[in-house]
């Protein structure tokens, strides 16, 4: 039998065996001996390209995947997609919130869209408001969100609800024609232009958007509505064009030049920060450059684009340039050179590219046309149409992810908005020897930070991570990396020095040594 002595002996140098063996484990641990110093590295310069994806509504192309979903799988489904967007580091997707004169928000001015609950001014239940959801969760993934409007259809061929009491076809149907498959605004109508420009302006103040985004409908093509007849705007043409200085021809350009020009300088106005963007036929006219050959979009559907870029009416430019490179009258190198001259007022050029038609192309032909935009001076990113093409290519997917887009990229800066860079974040660190590393910031800049930018350093490899504004820590899990930095980054872009941590591996207590020279 045992005596209770000796029992408590062996109790006690289990205890002390226990707390050796715990010694060494915390001593041998990356935890031992972390402690982050201010450091004079410099990380390196973080990308800077615009990667951006097309979320259509209409007629569901891209989300929701059909009418009337219940709110919980709408939810689910496009926060998958963002989810997919910042896996591939995209920053940024283009959020078509206007189909059709409609909404996919909770718009005082237009009907719910029936895209979203499969009736035209139905809204959610339980109520949400999908445009505040999807930029919260947009900004949460380091991503910009744009939003998408479609400035005179007024209702989709593939409608198939009544429509609402509050759509504009029934508040203001002198406003509207019937052209083919489709309703339209009259562009010739100057109440047309207050009226869409109204409800982009109740957008842009109300919700944290990156941009107000156009895509290349303007006049309707006769093609497309499916008619031979001309656009039926003989009224808005005897009382506001005829016997002016301008051809019927060329009015109908300048209603829409001034449309373009009047949402740039109301979006400036109001926030000078949100960019705007237009994505134009990539054709602007046939022989434009010489071998081109194609849709007149000057013509046809009296979209100037040149004149906007020209101008400066826009901060970013999207020519859909939707041709495999080795297409000779639709030359996808020839038109990219082309739009590159034309852009006298150096905004940012980010070509459309055509992931719909990738399956039917060379497996490289987009990855080829992404590394012909980053050859090409002053091109500085791309646009993908569209998230169904993109999601449902799996090899173009892990291309992205794995190769073409093998870090993270901030979007360009744009400095005619605004150059003036946010102060360097503060860094604070926790070096306490029971608690994993955390390291804070935070900023006493008077400009808003819209992310930061947090890099780390292994050995000699570096990484970036883009983090939303309102993140202010990290608690550093596994092995401490041996270099920390974290760089405040604005609304235009612009972004400040970066703040840099180092570990100092030398034993608490330790003396320094003097190297004598």
């Amino acid at each position: 039998m045992i005596s209770p002595s000796a029992h408590n002996r062996r109790f006690s140098s289990s205890i002390a065996a226990l707390i050796f063996f715990a010694a060494i484990a915390f001593f041998d641990s990356p935890c031992r001996a972390v402690n982050y110093e201010k450091s004079g590295v410099v990380p390196p310069a973080i990308p800077r390209e615009f990667r951006g994806v097309w979320i259509a509504t209409v007629a569901n192309i891209d989300w929701p995947s059909k009418p009337g979903l219940s709110v919980a799988d709408q939810k689910q489904e496009l926060l998958a997609i963002l989810d997919r967007a910042a896996r591939i580091k995209l920053n940024a997707v283009i959020f078509q919130v206007r189909p059709a004169c409609d909404a996919m928000y909770a718009s005082p001015i237009e009907p719910w869209s029936e895209y979203l609950t499969g009736v035209m001014g139905r809204p959610p239940r339980p109520f949400y408001d999908p445009l505040a959801f999807a930029v919260e969760e947009a900004h949460r993934r380091g991503l910009e969100l744009h939003a998408w409007f479609n400035p005179y259809r007024a209702l989709h061929f593939s409608s198939k609800s009544p429509l609402a009491a509050n759509h504009i076809a029934r508040t203001h149907p002198e406003l509207v024609k019937s052209y083919g498959k489709y309703l339209w605004l009259d562009p010739g109508e100057p109440a047309v232009r207050d009226y869409s420009l109204s409800v982009v302006m109740d957008v842009l103040r109300r919700y944290d958007i990156d941009g107000v985004h156009f895509d290349d409908y303007f006049y309707p093509d006769r093609v497309d509505a499916g008619v031979d007849s001309d656009f039926p705007d003989d009224a808005s043409w005897s009382k506001f064009g005829a016997g002016g200085k301008f051809s019927r021809e060329d009015w109908r350009r300048e209603n829409v030049n001034l449309f373009i020009e009047r949402v740039y300088q109301s979006v400036k106005a109001a926030k000078p920060w949100v960019k705007f963007g237009v994505s134009p036929h990539g054709i602007w006219r046939p022989r434009h450059p010489a071998q081109i050959r194609g849709m007149d979009a000057y013509a046809q559907i009296y979209a100037d684009s040149r004149k906007w870029l020209d101008n400066g009416w826009l901060d970013y430019f999207a020519p859909q340039l939707y041709w495999p490179i080795k297409s000779k009258e639709q030359s996808f190198p020839a038109l990219l050179d082309w739009w590159t001259e034309q852009n006298s007022e150096h905004r940012h050029l980010w070509p459309g590219l055509d992931v719909a038609k990738a399956s039917q192309w060379l497996p490289d032909e987009i990855p080829n046309q992404i590394r012909l935009t980053r050859h090409q001076i002053g091109d500085s990113g791309y646009l993908l149409y569209n998230t169904t093409s993109l999601l449902h290519n799996n090899s173009l997917l892990a291309k992205l992810e794995q190769v073409i887009n093998a870090q993270p990229a901030l979007v360009p800066a744009s400095p005619w908005l605004g150059n003036s860079r946010p102060d360097q974040p503060a860094l604070l660190s926790r070096n306490g020897i029971l608690l994993p590393p955390k390291i804070s910031w935070m900023t006493a800049s008077t400009v808003p930070v819209r992310f930061w930018a947090w890099q780390t350093r292994t050995g000699a490899e570096w990484r970036t991570e883009i983090l939303p504004a309102n993140v202010s820590f990290r608690v550093i899990q596994g092995v401490p990396p041996d270099v920390v930095a974290v760089t405040a980054v604005d609304r235009n872009g612009n972004s400040s020095a970066p703040a840099v941590l180092q570990i100092n591996r030398e034993p608490p207590g330790a003396k320094r040594r003097r190297t004598v020279h």
